[in-house]
């Protein structure tokens, strides 16, 4: 069978937070056709998948800011994206060998799965009118295949898999974006997605989307370990090295991306400004891949960095682009990233208090301690301008500087509160570790963190460069701007309807100011620490 052309239309505890945060060998005979499908040994075989898509006219030609968003979101959406069928453990996973490719390029596909065939459907994520997703491409039914128990490595503790490649995808026609690859078991045994970007070749004048997967990896623990702890549950047990050549466990394998980046991903799509697409590896890897771009976005839980990472992040905004910092806990750790059996920087290294043991650390790299650590510390505040104070913390938001322009529009007074938007983890701004000046303050929401009274900020501050930084300063941001109910039901926190229309607004307001180039220019922060903190 063809494959389906698709009409064009803190440490310790485990860090168990999660659950609170949340809740080719043979080719194609034809365009479109399969060859065969067996697993070879190498971990390189399996069917060569070349995807017809969407068709003639799948990719809308590129506007002026690049890759065409309003375009792409006018076509017809596909909400039936979701996983509705998990079914038994196991009965399907599987992982990307590549975590972004350009388009057309290929990626590899390694699925473990118990029933005898299963398909692949590829939907790229934005907005299309409110179903949130476009299937793009559908493979056909493949020969599925129980892959071997995954191997945990004696000193890193790092779980691998060595599954042998089940089938190369092509991507020739797919447009640039976020993708969940969702994996149907025949006979509906189950079902798992398996998220892969397509990234964009160059930034300039874009809005950049950076897809947080080195802090998707370090939370995974597929196959019983992560970075915060083993089967053991304690955090010794934890993981010193965790791989991207494995599935997600959490979200039926859709990593984080579902709870903190897709709901922007759509905000943004909906908006329709210049965007283009990468993830926190491509950031690392590609020195002048943020060069020119209007702005940087960082999504709902983006903690892990590696230092090449934010020296092109801190120098794209140097050079004028605008950032903004859509969560909290935000460049918290260091990591380094190495390659794996499969790939380059398919390994996230982050021994954390136990960096002396690193042998890369004994090689002269930096030590992967948390930034504001020593050696080397490195307080995330002066990229952020805010810093990690805590966790865990349920407060309300509380508004301290209505009159700024980024609550135009939302009708907001001093002292008005939004429950349950302060959490479950959250920065403030405190001069105490380096702090780019002028920096605003526009909300100063009270908390108690674990017995200790303390402050929530969101901030935003200039630079000479012209660029604006942006904070929200609570994790609870992006899943926010899918809050519409009452607020009664334990779904999202507890976040209602005043929550989601006050993030969405204020975060339209910060795309299109973003967007249109270095905010600095337009909006000059107004220093308010004095005022708000009653200090320097």
């Amino acid at each position: 069978m063809d494959q389906e052309q698709i009409p064009g239309g803190p440490e310790g505890t485990g860090r168990r937070r999660f659950l609170a945060l949340a809740t080719g060998t043979a080719t194609a005979a034809g365009l479109g056709s399969v060859a065969g499908c067996a697993s070879g040994g190498d971990g390189t075989s399996g069917a060569t998948l070349k995807g017809k898509g969407a068709g003639k006219g799948s990719t809308p030609e590129p506007g002026p800011g690049g890759f065409d968003v309003k375009a792409e979101n006018a076509r017809p959406g596909n909400a039936d994206w979701r996983v509705t069928k998990a079914g038994p453990a196991r009965a399907i996973e599987g992982f990307a060998d590549r975590v972004s490719v350009l388009p057309g390029e290929s990626f590899g596909l390694h699925v473990s799965t118990t029933a005898p065939r299963f398909t692949v459907s590829a939907y790229r994520m934005g907005w299309y009118g409110g179903a949130r997703a476009r299937l793009v491409w559908r493979s056909e039914a493949l020969p599925g295949v129980r892959q071997p128990e995954p191997a945990v490595e004696s000193g890193t503790r790092m779980v691998r898999t060595r599954w042998p490649r089940t089938a190369t995808v092509d991507t020739k026609g797919w447009p640039e974006g976020c993708y969940l690859l969702r994996l149907d078991a025949q006979g509906g045994e189950g079902q798992r997605f398996v998220p892969v970007t397509v990234r964009s070749a160059a930034a300039a004048g874009r809005t950049v989307m950076v897809n947080a997967v080195a802090t998707w990896q370090a939370y995974n623990r597929w196959g019983g370990y992560g970075s915060y702890d083993g089967p053991s549950g304690g955090y010794a047990s934890r993981s010193l090295s965790v791989t991207f050549d494995r599935p997600y466990d959490y979200d039926d394998g859709a990593g984080l991306f579902l709870v903190y980046e897709a709901p922007l991903i759509a905000l943004a799509e909906r908006l329709g400004i210049p965007l283009a697409y990468a993830t926190t590896t491509d950031v690392a890897r590609e020195r002048r891949l943020l060069e020119g771009a209007a702005a940087v976005l960082s999504p709902g839980h983006d903690e892990y960095w590696s230092p090449e990472q934010r020296a092109h992040v801190t120098a794209a905004r140097d050079a004028g682009s605008n950032i903004a910092i859509l969560g909290a806990n935000c460049c918290f750790r260091r990591i380094r990233l190495e390659p794996s059996e499969l790939g380059p920087d398919r390994t996230v290294v982050c021994y954390k208090s136990s960096y002396e043991q690193d042998p890369g650390f004994k090689r002269g790299h930096p030590a992967t301690v948390d930034f504001r650590s020593a050696p080397g510390a490195d307080p995330e505040s002066s990229l952020l301008g805010v810093i990690y104070d805590g966790y865990p913390v349920d407060a309300p938001y509380v508004v301290t500087n209505p009159g700024h322009w980024l609550f135009e529009g939302t009708g907001v007074k001093a002292g008005d509160g939004f429950a349950h938007l302060v959490g479950v983890e959250y920065d403030k701004v405190s001069t105490g570790f380096p702090t780019p000046r002028p920096i605003e303050i526009l909300a100063h929401s009270p908390v108690v963190c674990e017995g200790r009274p303390s402050h929530q900020d969101t901030a935003y501050y200039t630079v000479p460069s012209g660029a604006g930084v942006f904070a929200t300063g609570t994790m609870r941001w992006v899943e926010a701007l899918d809050a519409t109910g009452d607020g009664r039901s334990g779904a999202n926190h507890g976040l209602d309807a005043r929550a989601g229309a006050l993030t969405t607004r204020v975060t339209e307001n910060l795309l299109r100011a973003f967007a249109a180039g270095p905010a600095g220019k337009t909006h000059p922060a107004q220093d308010n620490v004095n005022a708000v903190y009653g200090g320097s």
